[in-house]
């Protein structure tokens, strides 16, 4: 083995160097009293014997006492005690869980009927992790509330330290900035630090799912906020799926990405295209058109560095015509002031006071990805190329008749009403186009050589042919991590022995990763014991290549890539197969429902840890990494091409 090798076996298993320098976020924390170590983890074992007997009972709102356990377990396993206060807490923290699974085991769970500060949480479909949310229930509210309740939600700001412990202790005592009279208010956790990005986006909706378990909300009263990094996320949730909110209050956020992270500054390297067009995802600069469907209140400080947010929406938005009020506080830092938090909710309670529109006349949307592909009534099907806008704008007359106009789509439905069914007529016009639904599959269409036509009208569905990209499978990489999914470890021995070092060592890296940066535990399988139940239910990431990993040599040859000990070919091109890599993400051969995943993770690293505006893609669809190349702390190895599969899963031609 060469010695050029042989140091590069040793950066990749080593972790990368660059990466290594970077400042650790959780950061590490104190060291914990041997006495109080052996305490805490008596207590731990306790609860989690508790939980265990009541999963095997199959207890309801279990989740709601394994998050107590969780914070004192995770702070103590992994060293996130951070300052020694927090070493009471926990304690604390695993009294209250004890206190709750008995009420649990005797059938009377006090939390389901009190009203102030509530704790819960909830098991992710994405991991099976518990996480927790915070809940301020009016006083006036009781647990047989007939009456449905306005339910805001409050999107928290950066905190390094923000572990579970934290989180839930803060939300047993503090009622946040904004408790609107009436209102149900719930704190997410976003699963920690991440903008309320990739699963921390999902956070909201899980949470939102749980607490509709247990509380009735008025589904026409849903407010999203948020501060700071939570400004941010507050502009992504009103901008990203804009049909759902009554109203929304950014405070204080970043909005897009280029911009506020002067990524185009002097001296510095502007990143690879894909991932400039990988920005599409999260900003909200370029889909400020959909704030038409959601009213929206910004708040900035006058003198704060962060107001560039909300005056770059102002911007965007005026340049599609929308105009809506943004406070500002008067020579004001990052905070907010009482002046400014009053005008505040007299504007919210204003917009919030009818609700939503229940069933809005006019829909406009704008998206750039299948990943989101609704407001309103309007579903997006097909794009003509995604990651350029696409554009539909809907108008519904009284007598039931819409009118289309659309861009970059070629495939769309009219869908019914989430509360109530919308009365459409059989006369749609689309882009001037006049068309007669018929009684059957009535209102999806389909552009063809140009011309518009419904489903049933046209014969065969196009979609039925191939696996086109469709909202639960258009990619790129970091779209596997937003539903279940799991990792699959090689048995077997590997073609060459650096790439199975390499693989190993991203294994390793995505599973403490996940961890550290989603807070929960990947679930790792070996290749030889996958079953059914996973392909059928679960994103499945395979480690290593062919020889070692089972499932990848079983589905090789569905792939669109030839890999032997001596040559990786791939999109025309053939690489030296001791030295490179392929990373992807494709259509599961096993079953198409669902993704598999090549040798990655999450596509952002550490360094993007450092600024939650970096804490984008890093990677699109499918690349090629030459392993030799020392890593940069972006990624381990240099990224020698890459790039996205069109609509239909396939290569563009060159």
């Amino acid at each position: 083995m060469s010695p050029r090798l042989l140091l590069a076996i040793a950066l990749l298993t080593s972790g990368s160097l660059h990466a290594a320098e970077i400042k650790r976020i959780p950061p590490p924390g104190i060291a914990v009293p041997d006495a109080d170590r052996a305490e805490l983890q008596a207590g731990i074992d306790a609860l989690g014997k508790e939980v265990a007997e009541l999963r095997k009972a199959k207890a309801a709102d279990i989740a709601d006492v394994e998050i107590f356990q969780k914070s004192a377990d995770w702070a103590l396993r992994y060293n996130e005690f951070f300052n020694e206060k927090q070493i009471p807490i926990a304690k604390a923290h695993l009294a209250v869980g004890m206190q709750r699974a008995q009420e649990l085991r005797e059938g009377k769970p006090s939390w389901n009927s009190a009203s102030g500060l509530v704790v819960r949480g909830y098991t992710s479909a994405i991991d099976g992790s518990v996480q927790p949310y915070g809940l301020v229930i009016p006083d006036d509210w009781k647990a047989d509330d007939g009456k449905p309740r306005r339910l805001d939600f409050w999107l928290h700001g950066r905190g390094e330290q923000l572990s579970e412990l934290s989180f839930i202790e803060d939300r047993l005592k503090n009622k946040g900035e904004f408790t609107p009279e009436g209102a149900i208010v719930c704190h997410l956790y976003g699963r920690f630090c991440n903008a309320n990005k990739f699963a921390g986006e999902r956070d909201l909706f899980e949470a939102l799912e749980d607490i509709q378990k247990h509380y009735k909300i008025d589904g026409q009263r849903l407010v999203v906020r948020g501060f700071s990094m939570g400004g941010a996320a507050c502009w992504q949730f009103a901008t990203h799926h804009s049909g759902r909110w009554a109203a929304a209050a950014p405070g204080a956020g970043f909005a897009e990405t280029a911009e506020f992270f002067h990524v185009f500054a002097e001296g510095k390297t502007p990143p690879p295209w894909w991932e400039q067009v990988l920005w599409r995802w999260y900003d909200c600069t370029t889909m400020a058109a959909n704030l038409a469907n959601t009213k929206t209140v910004a708040y900035s400080g006058e003198i704060d560095g962060q107001k560039q947010a909300a005056d770059i929406m102002v911007k965007y938005a005026k340049e599609e015509g929308i105009e809506f009020p943004y406070v500002i506080g008067s020579q004001m830092p990052h905070k907010y002031d009482a002046e400014s938090k009053k005008k505040i909710e007299e504007l919210m309670t204003a917009s919030v006071t009818n609700g939503n529109d229940f069933m809005p006349r006019k829909v406009v949307f704008s998206t750039y990805s299948l990943i989101y592909p609704t407001c309103e009534w309007v579903q997006i099907d097909g794009f003509e190329k995604q990651w350029e806008r696409a554009d539909v704008v809907a108008n519904l007359a009284l007598n039931g008749d819409v009118e289309v106009s659309t861009k970059n789509v070629c495939r769309f439905s009219l869908v019914q009403h989430s509360d109530a069914p919308i009365r459409y007529s059989h006369r749609v016009t689309i882009d001037g186009q006049v068309t007669s639904v018929p009684a059957a599959n009535a209102f999806t269409f389909i552009k063809v050589s140009g011309k518009w036509w419904p489903l049933g009208k046209y014969g065969s569905d196009p979609m039925s042919k191939g696996t086109p990209k469709r909202s639960e499978l258009c990619g790129p990489i970091d779209h596997a991590f937003m539903s279940s999914f799991l990792f699959v470890r090689p048995t077997g021995r590997p073609l060459n022995d650096a790439v199975g070092a390499w693989a190993k060592s991203e294994l390793d890296h995505a599973n403490e990763f996940w961890r550290r940066v989603f807070r929960g535990d990947a679930l790792v399988k070996d290749d030889n014991a996958l079953s059914e139940d996973d392909i059928k239910n679960s994103n499945v990431v395979l480690w290593g290549d062919p020889s070692s990993n089972a499932v990848l040599a079983k589905i090789i040859d569905k792939l669109p890539l030839k890999w032997t000990k001596d040559t990786l070919e791939f999109n025309g091109a053939k690489y030296d197969a001791a030295h490179h890599a392929p990373v992807l993400i494709f259509p599961n051969p096993l079953n198409p429902q669902k993704y598999i995943v090549l040798n990655s993770g999450p596509t952002f690293r550490e360094e993007a840890l450092l600024n939650n505006s970096d804490q984008t893609p890093k990677l699109p669809d499918w690349a090629i990494v030459n392993l030799d190349t020392p890593p940069d702390g972006k990624w381990p190895g240099q990224i020698i091409d890459a790039g996205f599969f069109d609509e239909q899963w396939a290569l563009p031609k060159k």
